[in-house]
């Protein structure tokens, strides 16, 4: 009896781990839309270049982004941000400075990759756009919004140039 009971509790146990694995592989992670980390920025000039993306105000998100850089110059999150002000101001050669140095300090910055692969795109340079979606494959394989954008901006691409 005693030995039914320890078989009994162990698959009852083996169960409620693999339920709780299940639920947690198909929970959707969290997503951020322009930055890596969702911690509020401590610096006013992050803070207000934010705010100036929200509103698509691109000369003065790069202007507050910009005295941002200055003080943390090894945050790839505003360089990040630095880079989508710039590009989407049209001024890509900045964008494409901003994204590589985001990626420099931070190879694993999904946003960077996107929005990188994103200006390739306006660039028409379909190849590097595809290389960072590669990685963003490799980095990303689970839910992943800046790969699926990424992905989806291509396809819209490709789809033109038919």
């Amino acid at each position: 009896m005693k030995l039914s009971m320890k078989v009994s509790m162990k698959v009852s146990t083996a169960l409620s781990l693999a339920l709780l694995a299940t639920v947690l592989a198909i929970a959707p992670a969290p997503t951020l839309a322009v930055d890596s980390d969702p911690s509020p920025p401590i610096n006013n000039d992050h803070a207000a270049g934010k705010k100036a993306i929200e509103v698509k105000d691109w000369n003065g998100a790069i202007k507050s982004l910009t005295a941002a850089a200055q003080r943390e110059s090894r945050n790839a999150d505003i360089q990040n941000l630095l880079g989508y002000a710039y590009r989407n101001a049209g001024q890509l050669d900045l964008a494409f400075k901003h994204y590589q140095r985001a990626l420099q300090l931070d190879p694993r910055h999904r946003g960077a990759h996107e929005y990188i692969g994103e200006a390739y795109l306006m660039a028409d340079n379909l190849a590097k756009a595809e290389e960072h979606l590669a990685t963003l494959k490799r980095i990303c394989p689970g839910v992943c919004e800046e790969r699926d954008d990424l992905m989806k901006s291509i396809e819209r691409h490709r789809a033109g140039k038919k």
